[in-house]
């Protein structure tokens, strides 16, 4: 009888053992020309995902807004974007929020013989934004062309959203006078020769914002972060990791460097050195003030029904442990 019981409590205890170690499944949607794919591609090749008892189950995603709709969707739990998106989903009721990891910001490019050489100079140029009309490099550019130079860029200028990729080329080809786009097309161009006008960090400082808030962050849903709070912190890890390989190690950047699509080594290194210079080191207090000010400068009352202020930055905009 006793013999009879001892595979079933040997299946038991297995059960329990495989219950405890079992990877925490995080399905991650990337975009096909995003940085994030450096940091997955290493997670993989040096088994972080194993360190950290997670498992990432990758969706291609075509546009930002394809990721916002798995997200709402629930097909994806985590992708990246601004923190300004998820401002105006929490003043909607939404609780998505936001885990900053980098200040690289998009820039305003121009051909290094252009004539452009400030906002005033877009009115009645061919611009190109990346992204959509929700962007937040595309907010903040309305708002400091109005405050600067008393300029509405969407009566002023023609203006084209697309693809980064896609727009790039039309720049290049002179279909476009002038190009915002993100950090790592910016980099692209620059390293072509293209000329930068102002950066995100430049556009902060003109609409008196002084501490940096970090551009790009990891979104999900806090409810179920707060249900998966040992999965967030594991794949948060992980990608800190990740980053700090791909910018520390020669032989770890040369596995990333295929992933960004360039051959010439004089853009992948400018490819590098953005990105390793937008790692955020510390987020707190200072930056989420900045962020309350960059807030009330794109949130327009109008937009909103009569009496209902929306310019005021929800709380939990920003995760941390504390929101646990």
């Amino acid at each position: 009888m006793f013999k009879s019981l001892i595979p079933l409590c040997l299946l038991a205890l297995s059960t329990a053992a495989t219950a405890e170690t079992a990877p925490n499944i995080i399905r991650v949607g990337a975009l096909a020309f995003g940085t994030l794919n450096w940091e997955l591609a290493v997670i993989k090749s040096q088994k972080l995902d194993t360190a950290h008892q997670i498992r990432i189950e990758t969706t291609e995603l075509a546009s930002p807004e394809a990721g916002r709709i798995g997200l709402q969707g629930n097909s994806i739990d985590i992708m990246v974007s601004d923190w300004i998106w998820v401002a105006r989903q929490r003043s909607q009721g939404q609780d998505y929020t936001f885990a900053p990891f980098s200040s690289s910001h998009g820039a305003l490019m121009v051909a290094k013989e252009s004539p452009i050489h400030g906002i005033a100079d877009l009115a009645g140029k061919r611009l190109g934004v990346a992204g959509g009309g929700m962007d937040k490099n595309w907010l903040l550019l309305q708002a400091v062309a109005q405050k600067t130079a008393a300029l509405d860029l969407e009566q002023k200028a023609t203006v084209t959203f697309g693809a980064p990729p896609l727009l790039n080329q039309s720049l290049v080809q002179g279909q476009l006078d002038a190009l915002l786009t993100y950090w790592n097309y910016a980099a692209k161009l620059e390293a072509q020769g293209y000329r930068q006008i102002l950066d995100g960090r430049a556009i902060q400082s003109a609409l008196g914002i002084d501490t940096d808030v970090p551009a790009l962050g990891y979104i999900f849903r806090e409810g179920w972060a707060k249900a998966h709070h040992d999965a967030v912190d594991s794949f948060l890890k992980a990608t800190a990791e990740a980053r700090k390989q791909i910018c520390d190690s020669d032989s770890i950047w040369q596995e990333v460097s295929s992933l960004t699509q360039e051959k010439d080594t004089q853009v992948q290194s400018a490819l590098r050195k953005h990105y390793c210079d937008g790692r955020v080191t510390s987020f707190g207090d200072k930056e989420i003030l900045s962020a309350q000010q960059i807030f009330e400068r794109i949130e327009p009352l109008s937009t909103h029904p009569a009496g209902k202020d929306t310019r005021t930055l929800p709380a939990g905009v920003f995760w941390s442990k504390a929101s646990r």
